[in-house]
C-alpha cells in the first residue's frame, strides 16, 4: 500500500477483508479481516506491477486492489484447504 499510513492501512485492510468476506461468502473474524485485507493488498500490489508496471493510486484505488487481492487469497484458501480435506 503505497503513499498511506499504518493506520490508514490497516482501516483499509479492516474494509476490504470485511467487503471480501461478504462477496465470497466467507466466514471469517474481525483479525482475519484484517489479515485477508492487507495480505490482499500486498498481493495485488505485486501483481499489478508484474503486469502493467504500476498500481492504482489513492484510497479508493487501495480499496479496490485490497478487495480483489483478499478475494484471490480467499479462493486460494478454500482450493488448498478442499484438496487437503479431500
Amino acid at each position: 500500500m503505497e503513499g498511506i499510513g499504518w493506520v490508514m492501512a490497516i482501516i483499509i485492510g479492516a474494509l476490504a477483508g470485511w467487503i471480501a468476506e461478504k462477496m465470497m461468502g466467507s466466514n471469517q473474524g474481525l483479525l482475519m479481516n484484517i489479515v485477508m485485507g492487507i495480505v490482499g493488498a500486498v498481493v495485488g500490489n505485486f501483481i499489478l506491477m508484474l503486469v502493467f508496471g504500476a498500481t492504482m493510486g489513492g484510497i479508493v484505488g487501495q480499496l479496490i486492489v485490497a478487495v480483489i487481492g483478499a478475494c484471490l487469497l480467499i479462493a486460494i484458501w478454500r482450493a488448498i484447504r478442499g484438496r487437503r480435506a479431500a
